[in-house]
């Protein structure tokens, strides 16, 4: 109640701050609103971020997230243009003289036109957009350029955008702006996920075919939005065509794919279904050596959508994703993400929207050995229920303020060891589980000052709370891990408050127009993050654990400044940025040197925090238009961290800092049937910590390592290159046919994805001299790799 008064009590002070704003000319006194939701004629699906302009007095706004929209202008007559990138702008004469209802459908372009968007937004919505450090993905090419197996992959793509930094070849993690993997909140239709990938990262766990939307952002991050320090990647799964059946299928050399979509109720309720799984376990069962042993994977996704008037509309959706890895009958692992969300989009009046979720994620993994004597189940997971409610308040066509609250319950099992045989060497062991709430509130404000400035600001403010029911040990030394001496301990009853934490966390952003196709942006953030990854590996694996915030794991805080210039050339065919930014993280969580991290029951004392500091240049070149159409990135960032007891307390190279990272990528249309494509990649080689010579201690023999991260990997660098070929549509069987081919890794080339040390051996296997000499020895994933896609579409 006391949130709803507030609410309330912000919506009337902007009415009466900014109603009365004016542009010279406008006449002045009441007016109306004319609002509603903007969608594709042909499939029904809302179309987000879609223009809506009034010509006469230059007043205009863009569709959210949901396709909705509302325009408030003054009573007579106006004409309103509806457009949408890839698709026929409308024109819409309207007499307002009381608010309005005006739902609009926008014709796609030509098939062959629709084919190639690039993004559907306005042209220069680079230059005119408040936001920074945001980049749109585009499904459409993201489907035809050169990707591992054939496969296309979200993920995979992002890891080539400026600011962001890959940990290898096959993998799924990706760092933004010096940030760590697990400090980006990554979201399938609002519901977090924890584990990004597949088959340990060759794919990850987005299927090309639903995506709707993707949006990273890498700062100027909304009040709306907070959990992680470095980056946002929120993804919208497609609502199902409204008007008629459809389907697709896909057969590649790692997975096959089918997609079915149509109304349940012609424009009223949809539904789309799409599932996928690897085969590489079928070609396993045809040798004899392997037919024992499995590794698999199928994700899918499921969502319907019922509409029961223009205010009321409700979603539900939902994501089942696992990957199993057999040996025998011996041994097996599988682990996955599962996901559900039910939204109800509310209009309470023409300018009061309003979205409620409610959403539940889990991320769990299991080991099982079967093994007369070492016979044992291992179980973990990370799981949460929240409720979300946002308002969004169309206050009149230059502001628009928005406010909300999250409320997440979060358990975190890391551990429970169960025997499955008498004769076991385990016994039943359980890590203590741990609880948390988690509050956020938030309000901001989008703020179109005058024609050429324009500014975001908002402030969210968190509450932690660390709950019961557990045991909280005190430590004579939380920092000694070598001689651990417990001195008293606390019990907790259920939701009783172990500790609490509260963080203000500001956001503003602001964007001034040099020109019509000029403009320099700023942007400023605080990010605060609550929970922890037990992990000390460069590239987060299925089997980590999280942790809260607790007395003995502080909140991790970070700082990040960004400013840019931006500029659309040649008629909005090419759009060009620069960003530099600078990054200030405080207890970023580390572990202690040689800390033991699995199944302790200690790990208080392996825990270490110290800071960060990262900063960079991003340059971004891309070409929309024309036949051949991509984008080129270069960044260089160096990103440094400090932990108090580790690397004798000198600052070293995070584990994902890579000075030098390149990217190209484009698709070039031959003719109506045939596009190619290619990709290459470079940057410096990742840090990694290596042995420099040896010691001897009480009659053992041990390795001297270097300082953390005091080595560097060789420079990572590959070319890719595919072709698309597109039927023209069988008019009787109404089958559209897309075939892709491609190499993966063209000229061959051995991309480190890490370096072991050994005792040195000659070509056969055998120790070289007393075994005293070591020697390198570098691991890669692919060689040269030819793929080839079947896509079909009815």
């Amino acid at each position: 109640m006391k949130f709803q008064y507030l609410l309330g009590l912000a919506m009337l002070c902007a009415q009466l701050t900014f109603a009365q704003e004016n542009k010279p000319g406008e006449p002045q006194g009441e007016r109306f609103t004319v609002s509603g939701y903007i969608k594709d004629a042909s499939t029904g699906e809302e179309l987000i971020y879609a223009n809506v302009h009034q010509k006469e007095w230059n007043l205009g706004v863009t569709s959210n997230i949901y396709g909705f929209y509302s325009l408030t202008l003054p009573p007579g007559q106006h004409i309103i243009e509806f457009s949408y990138l890839g698709y026929e702008p409308f024109l819409q004469t309207i007499q307002l003289y009381s608010n309005q209802e005006l739902n609009i459908e926008l014709q796609p372009e030509s098939a062959q036109l629709q084919e190639i968007v690039v993004k559907g937004e306005a042209e220069n919505e680079a230059v005119e957009s408040i936001k920074m450090s945001r980049i749109d993905l585009p499904v459409t090419q993201l489907k035809k350029l050169p990707a591992l197996f054939g496969e296309p992959d979200l993920i995979k793509t992002i890891q080539t955008l400026p600011g962001v930094a890959s940990a290898g070849e096959g993998t799924s993690s990706f760092f933004v702006r010096g940030g760590s993997a697990d400090q980006n909140l990554v979201l399938i239709d609002e519901a977090p996920v924890y584990e990004l990938s597949h088959l340990f990262g060759l794919a990850s766990i987005f299927n090309a075919d639903i995506i709707k939307n993707a949006e990273l952002y890498k700062g100027g991050i909304p009040a709306k939005f907070g959990g992680r320090l470095s980056s946002l990647l929120e993804v919208s799964t497609r609502d199902g065509n409204a008007k008629e059946f459809e389907g697709s299928a896909a057969l590649g050399m790692l997975a096959a794919k089918a997609t079915l979509e149509g109304p349940l109720v012609k424009d009223k309720a949809s539904f789309i279904v799409a599932g996928r799984r690897s085969y590489v376990d079928l070609f396993m069962k045809l040798n004899e050596d392997t037919k024992e042993d499995a590794i698999q994977f199928y994700d899918l996704n499921l969502k319907f959508n019922f509409k029961s008037n223009n205010r009321n509309r409700f979603f539900l959706a939902g994501y089942r994703g696992r990957d199993i890895f057999k040996i025998g009958d011996d041994f097996q692992m599988d682990w996955g993400n599962s996901t559900v969300t039910f939204r109800w989009n509310h209009l309470f009046n023409d300018r009061l929207f309003s979205n409620l979720s409610l959403i539940y994620s889990n991320f769990d993994y299991r080991l099982e050995d079967t093994s007369d004597d070492e016979g044992f189940v291992w179980k973990a997971n990370q799981e949460e229920v929240s409720l979300k409610e946002d308002f969004t308040y169309f206050v009149n066509p230059k502001v628009t303020f928005k406010a909300g609250y999250h409320g997440i319950y979060r358990i975190f099992q890391p551990g429970i060891i169960t025997p499955t045989v008498a004769t076991s060497i385990f016994e039943r062991t359980s890590l203590q589980k741990q609880f948390a709430l988690d509050h956020g509130i938030y309000a901001g404000f989008e703020h179109r000052i005058s024609e050429r400035l324009a500014v975001e600001y908002g402030l969210r403010f968190t509450i932690f709370q660390n709950i019961g029911s557990g045991t909280v040990f005190e430590y004579a030394d939380a920092q000694d891990n070598i001689e651990i001496s417990i001195i008293d301990s606390t019990q907790y009853g259920s939701f009783d408050n172990i500790k609490t934490f509260t963080n203000f966390e500001p956001r503003f952003s602001a964007r001034y127009k040099l020109g019509s196709n000029q403009a320099i942006k700023a942007s400023y953030q605080r990010m605060v993050q609550y929970i922890h990854l037990i992990s000390n590996s460069t590239v987060p694996i299925p089997f980590n654990t999280w942790a809260p915030s607790s007395p003995y794991l502080t909140p991790q805080l970070a700082d990040q400044v960004a400013v840019g210039y931006f500029q659309n050339f040649r008629d909005n065919s090419y759009e060009f940025s620069v960003e530099a930014f600078y990054k200030k993280a405080n207890d970023i969580t580390e572990f202690a040197d040689n800390a033991q991290i699995f199944f302790n029951q200690n790990l208080a004392t392996e825990f270490r925090q110290g800071e960060l500091e990262s900063y960079g240049v991003e340059f971004y070149l891309k070409k929309n238009k024309g036949r051949l159409k991509g984008f080129t990135s270069y960044t260089w960032s160096k990103a440094e961290t400090t932990i108090p007891t580790v690397n004798n307390d000198r600052p070293f190279p995070a584990n994902h800092d890579r000075r030098h990272n390149f990217n190209l990528a484009l698709t070039y249309e031959l003719d109506d049937r045939w596009e190619v494509s290619t990709n290459f990649n470079y940057a410096t080689g990742r840090p990694i910590t290596l042995p420099t010579g040896k010691y001897e201690f009480d009659n053992y023999k041990l390795d001297l390592f270097s300082g953390r991260n005091g080595y560097r990997l060789p420079d990572f660098h590959r070319l890719d290159i595919a072709a698309t070929f597109n039927s023209r549509k069988n008019a009787s069987r109404k089958v559209k046919r897309t075939m892709v081919f491609g190499i993966y890794n063209v000229y061959n080339r051995k991309n480190p994805f890490t370096i072991y040390t050994r005792v040195k051996q000659d070509e056969e296997g055998n120790i070289v001299g007393n075994g005293t000499e070591k020697e390198a020895r570098l691991i890669y994933l692919f060689s040269i790799l030819p793929y080839g896609t079947l896509n079909l579409k009815f």
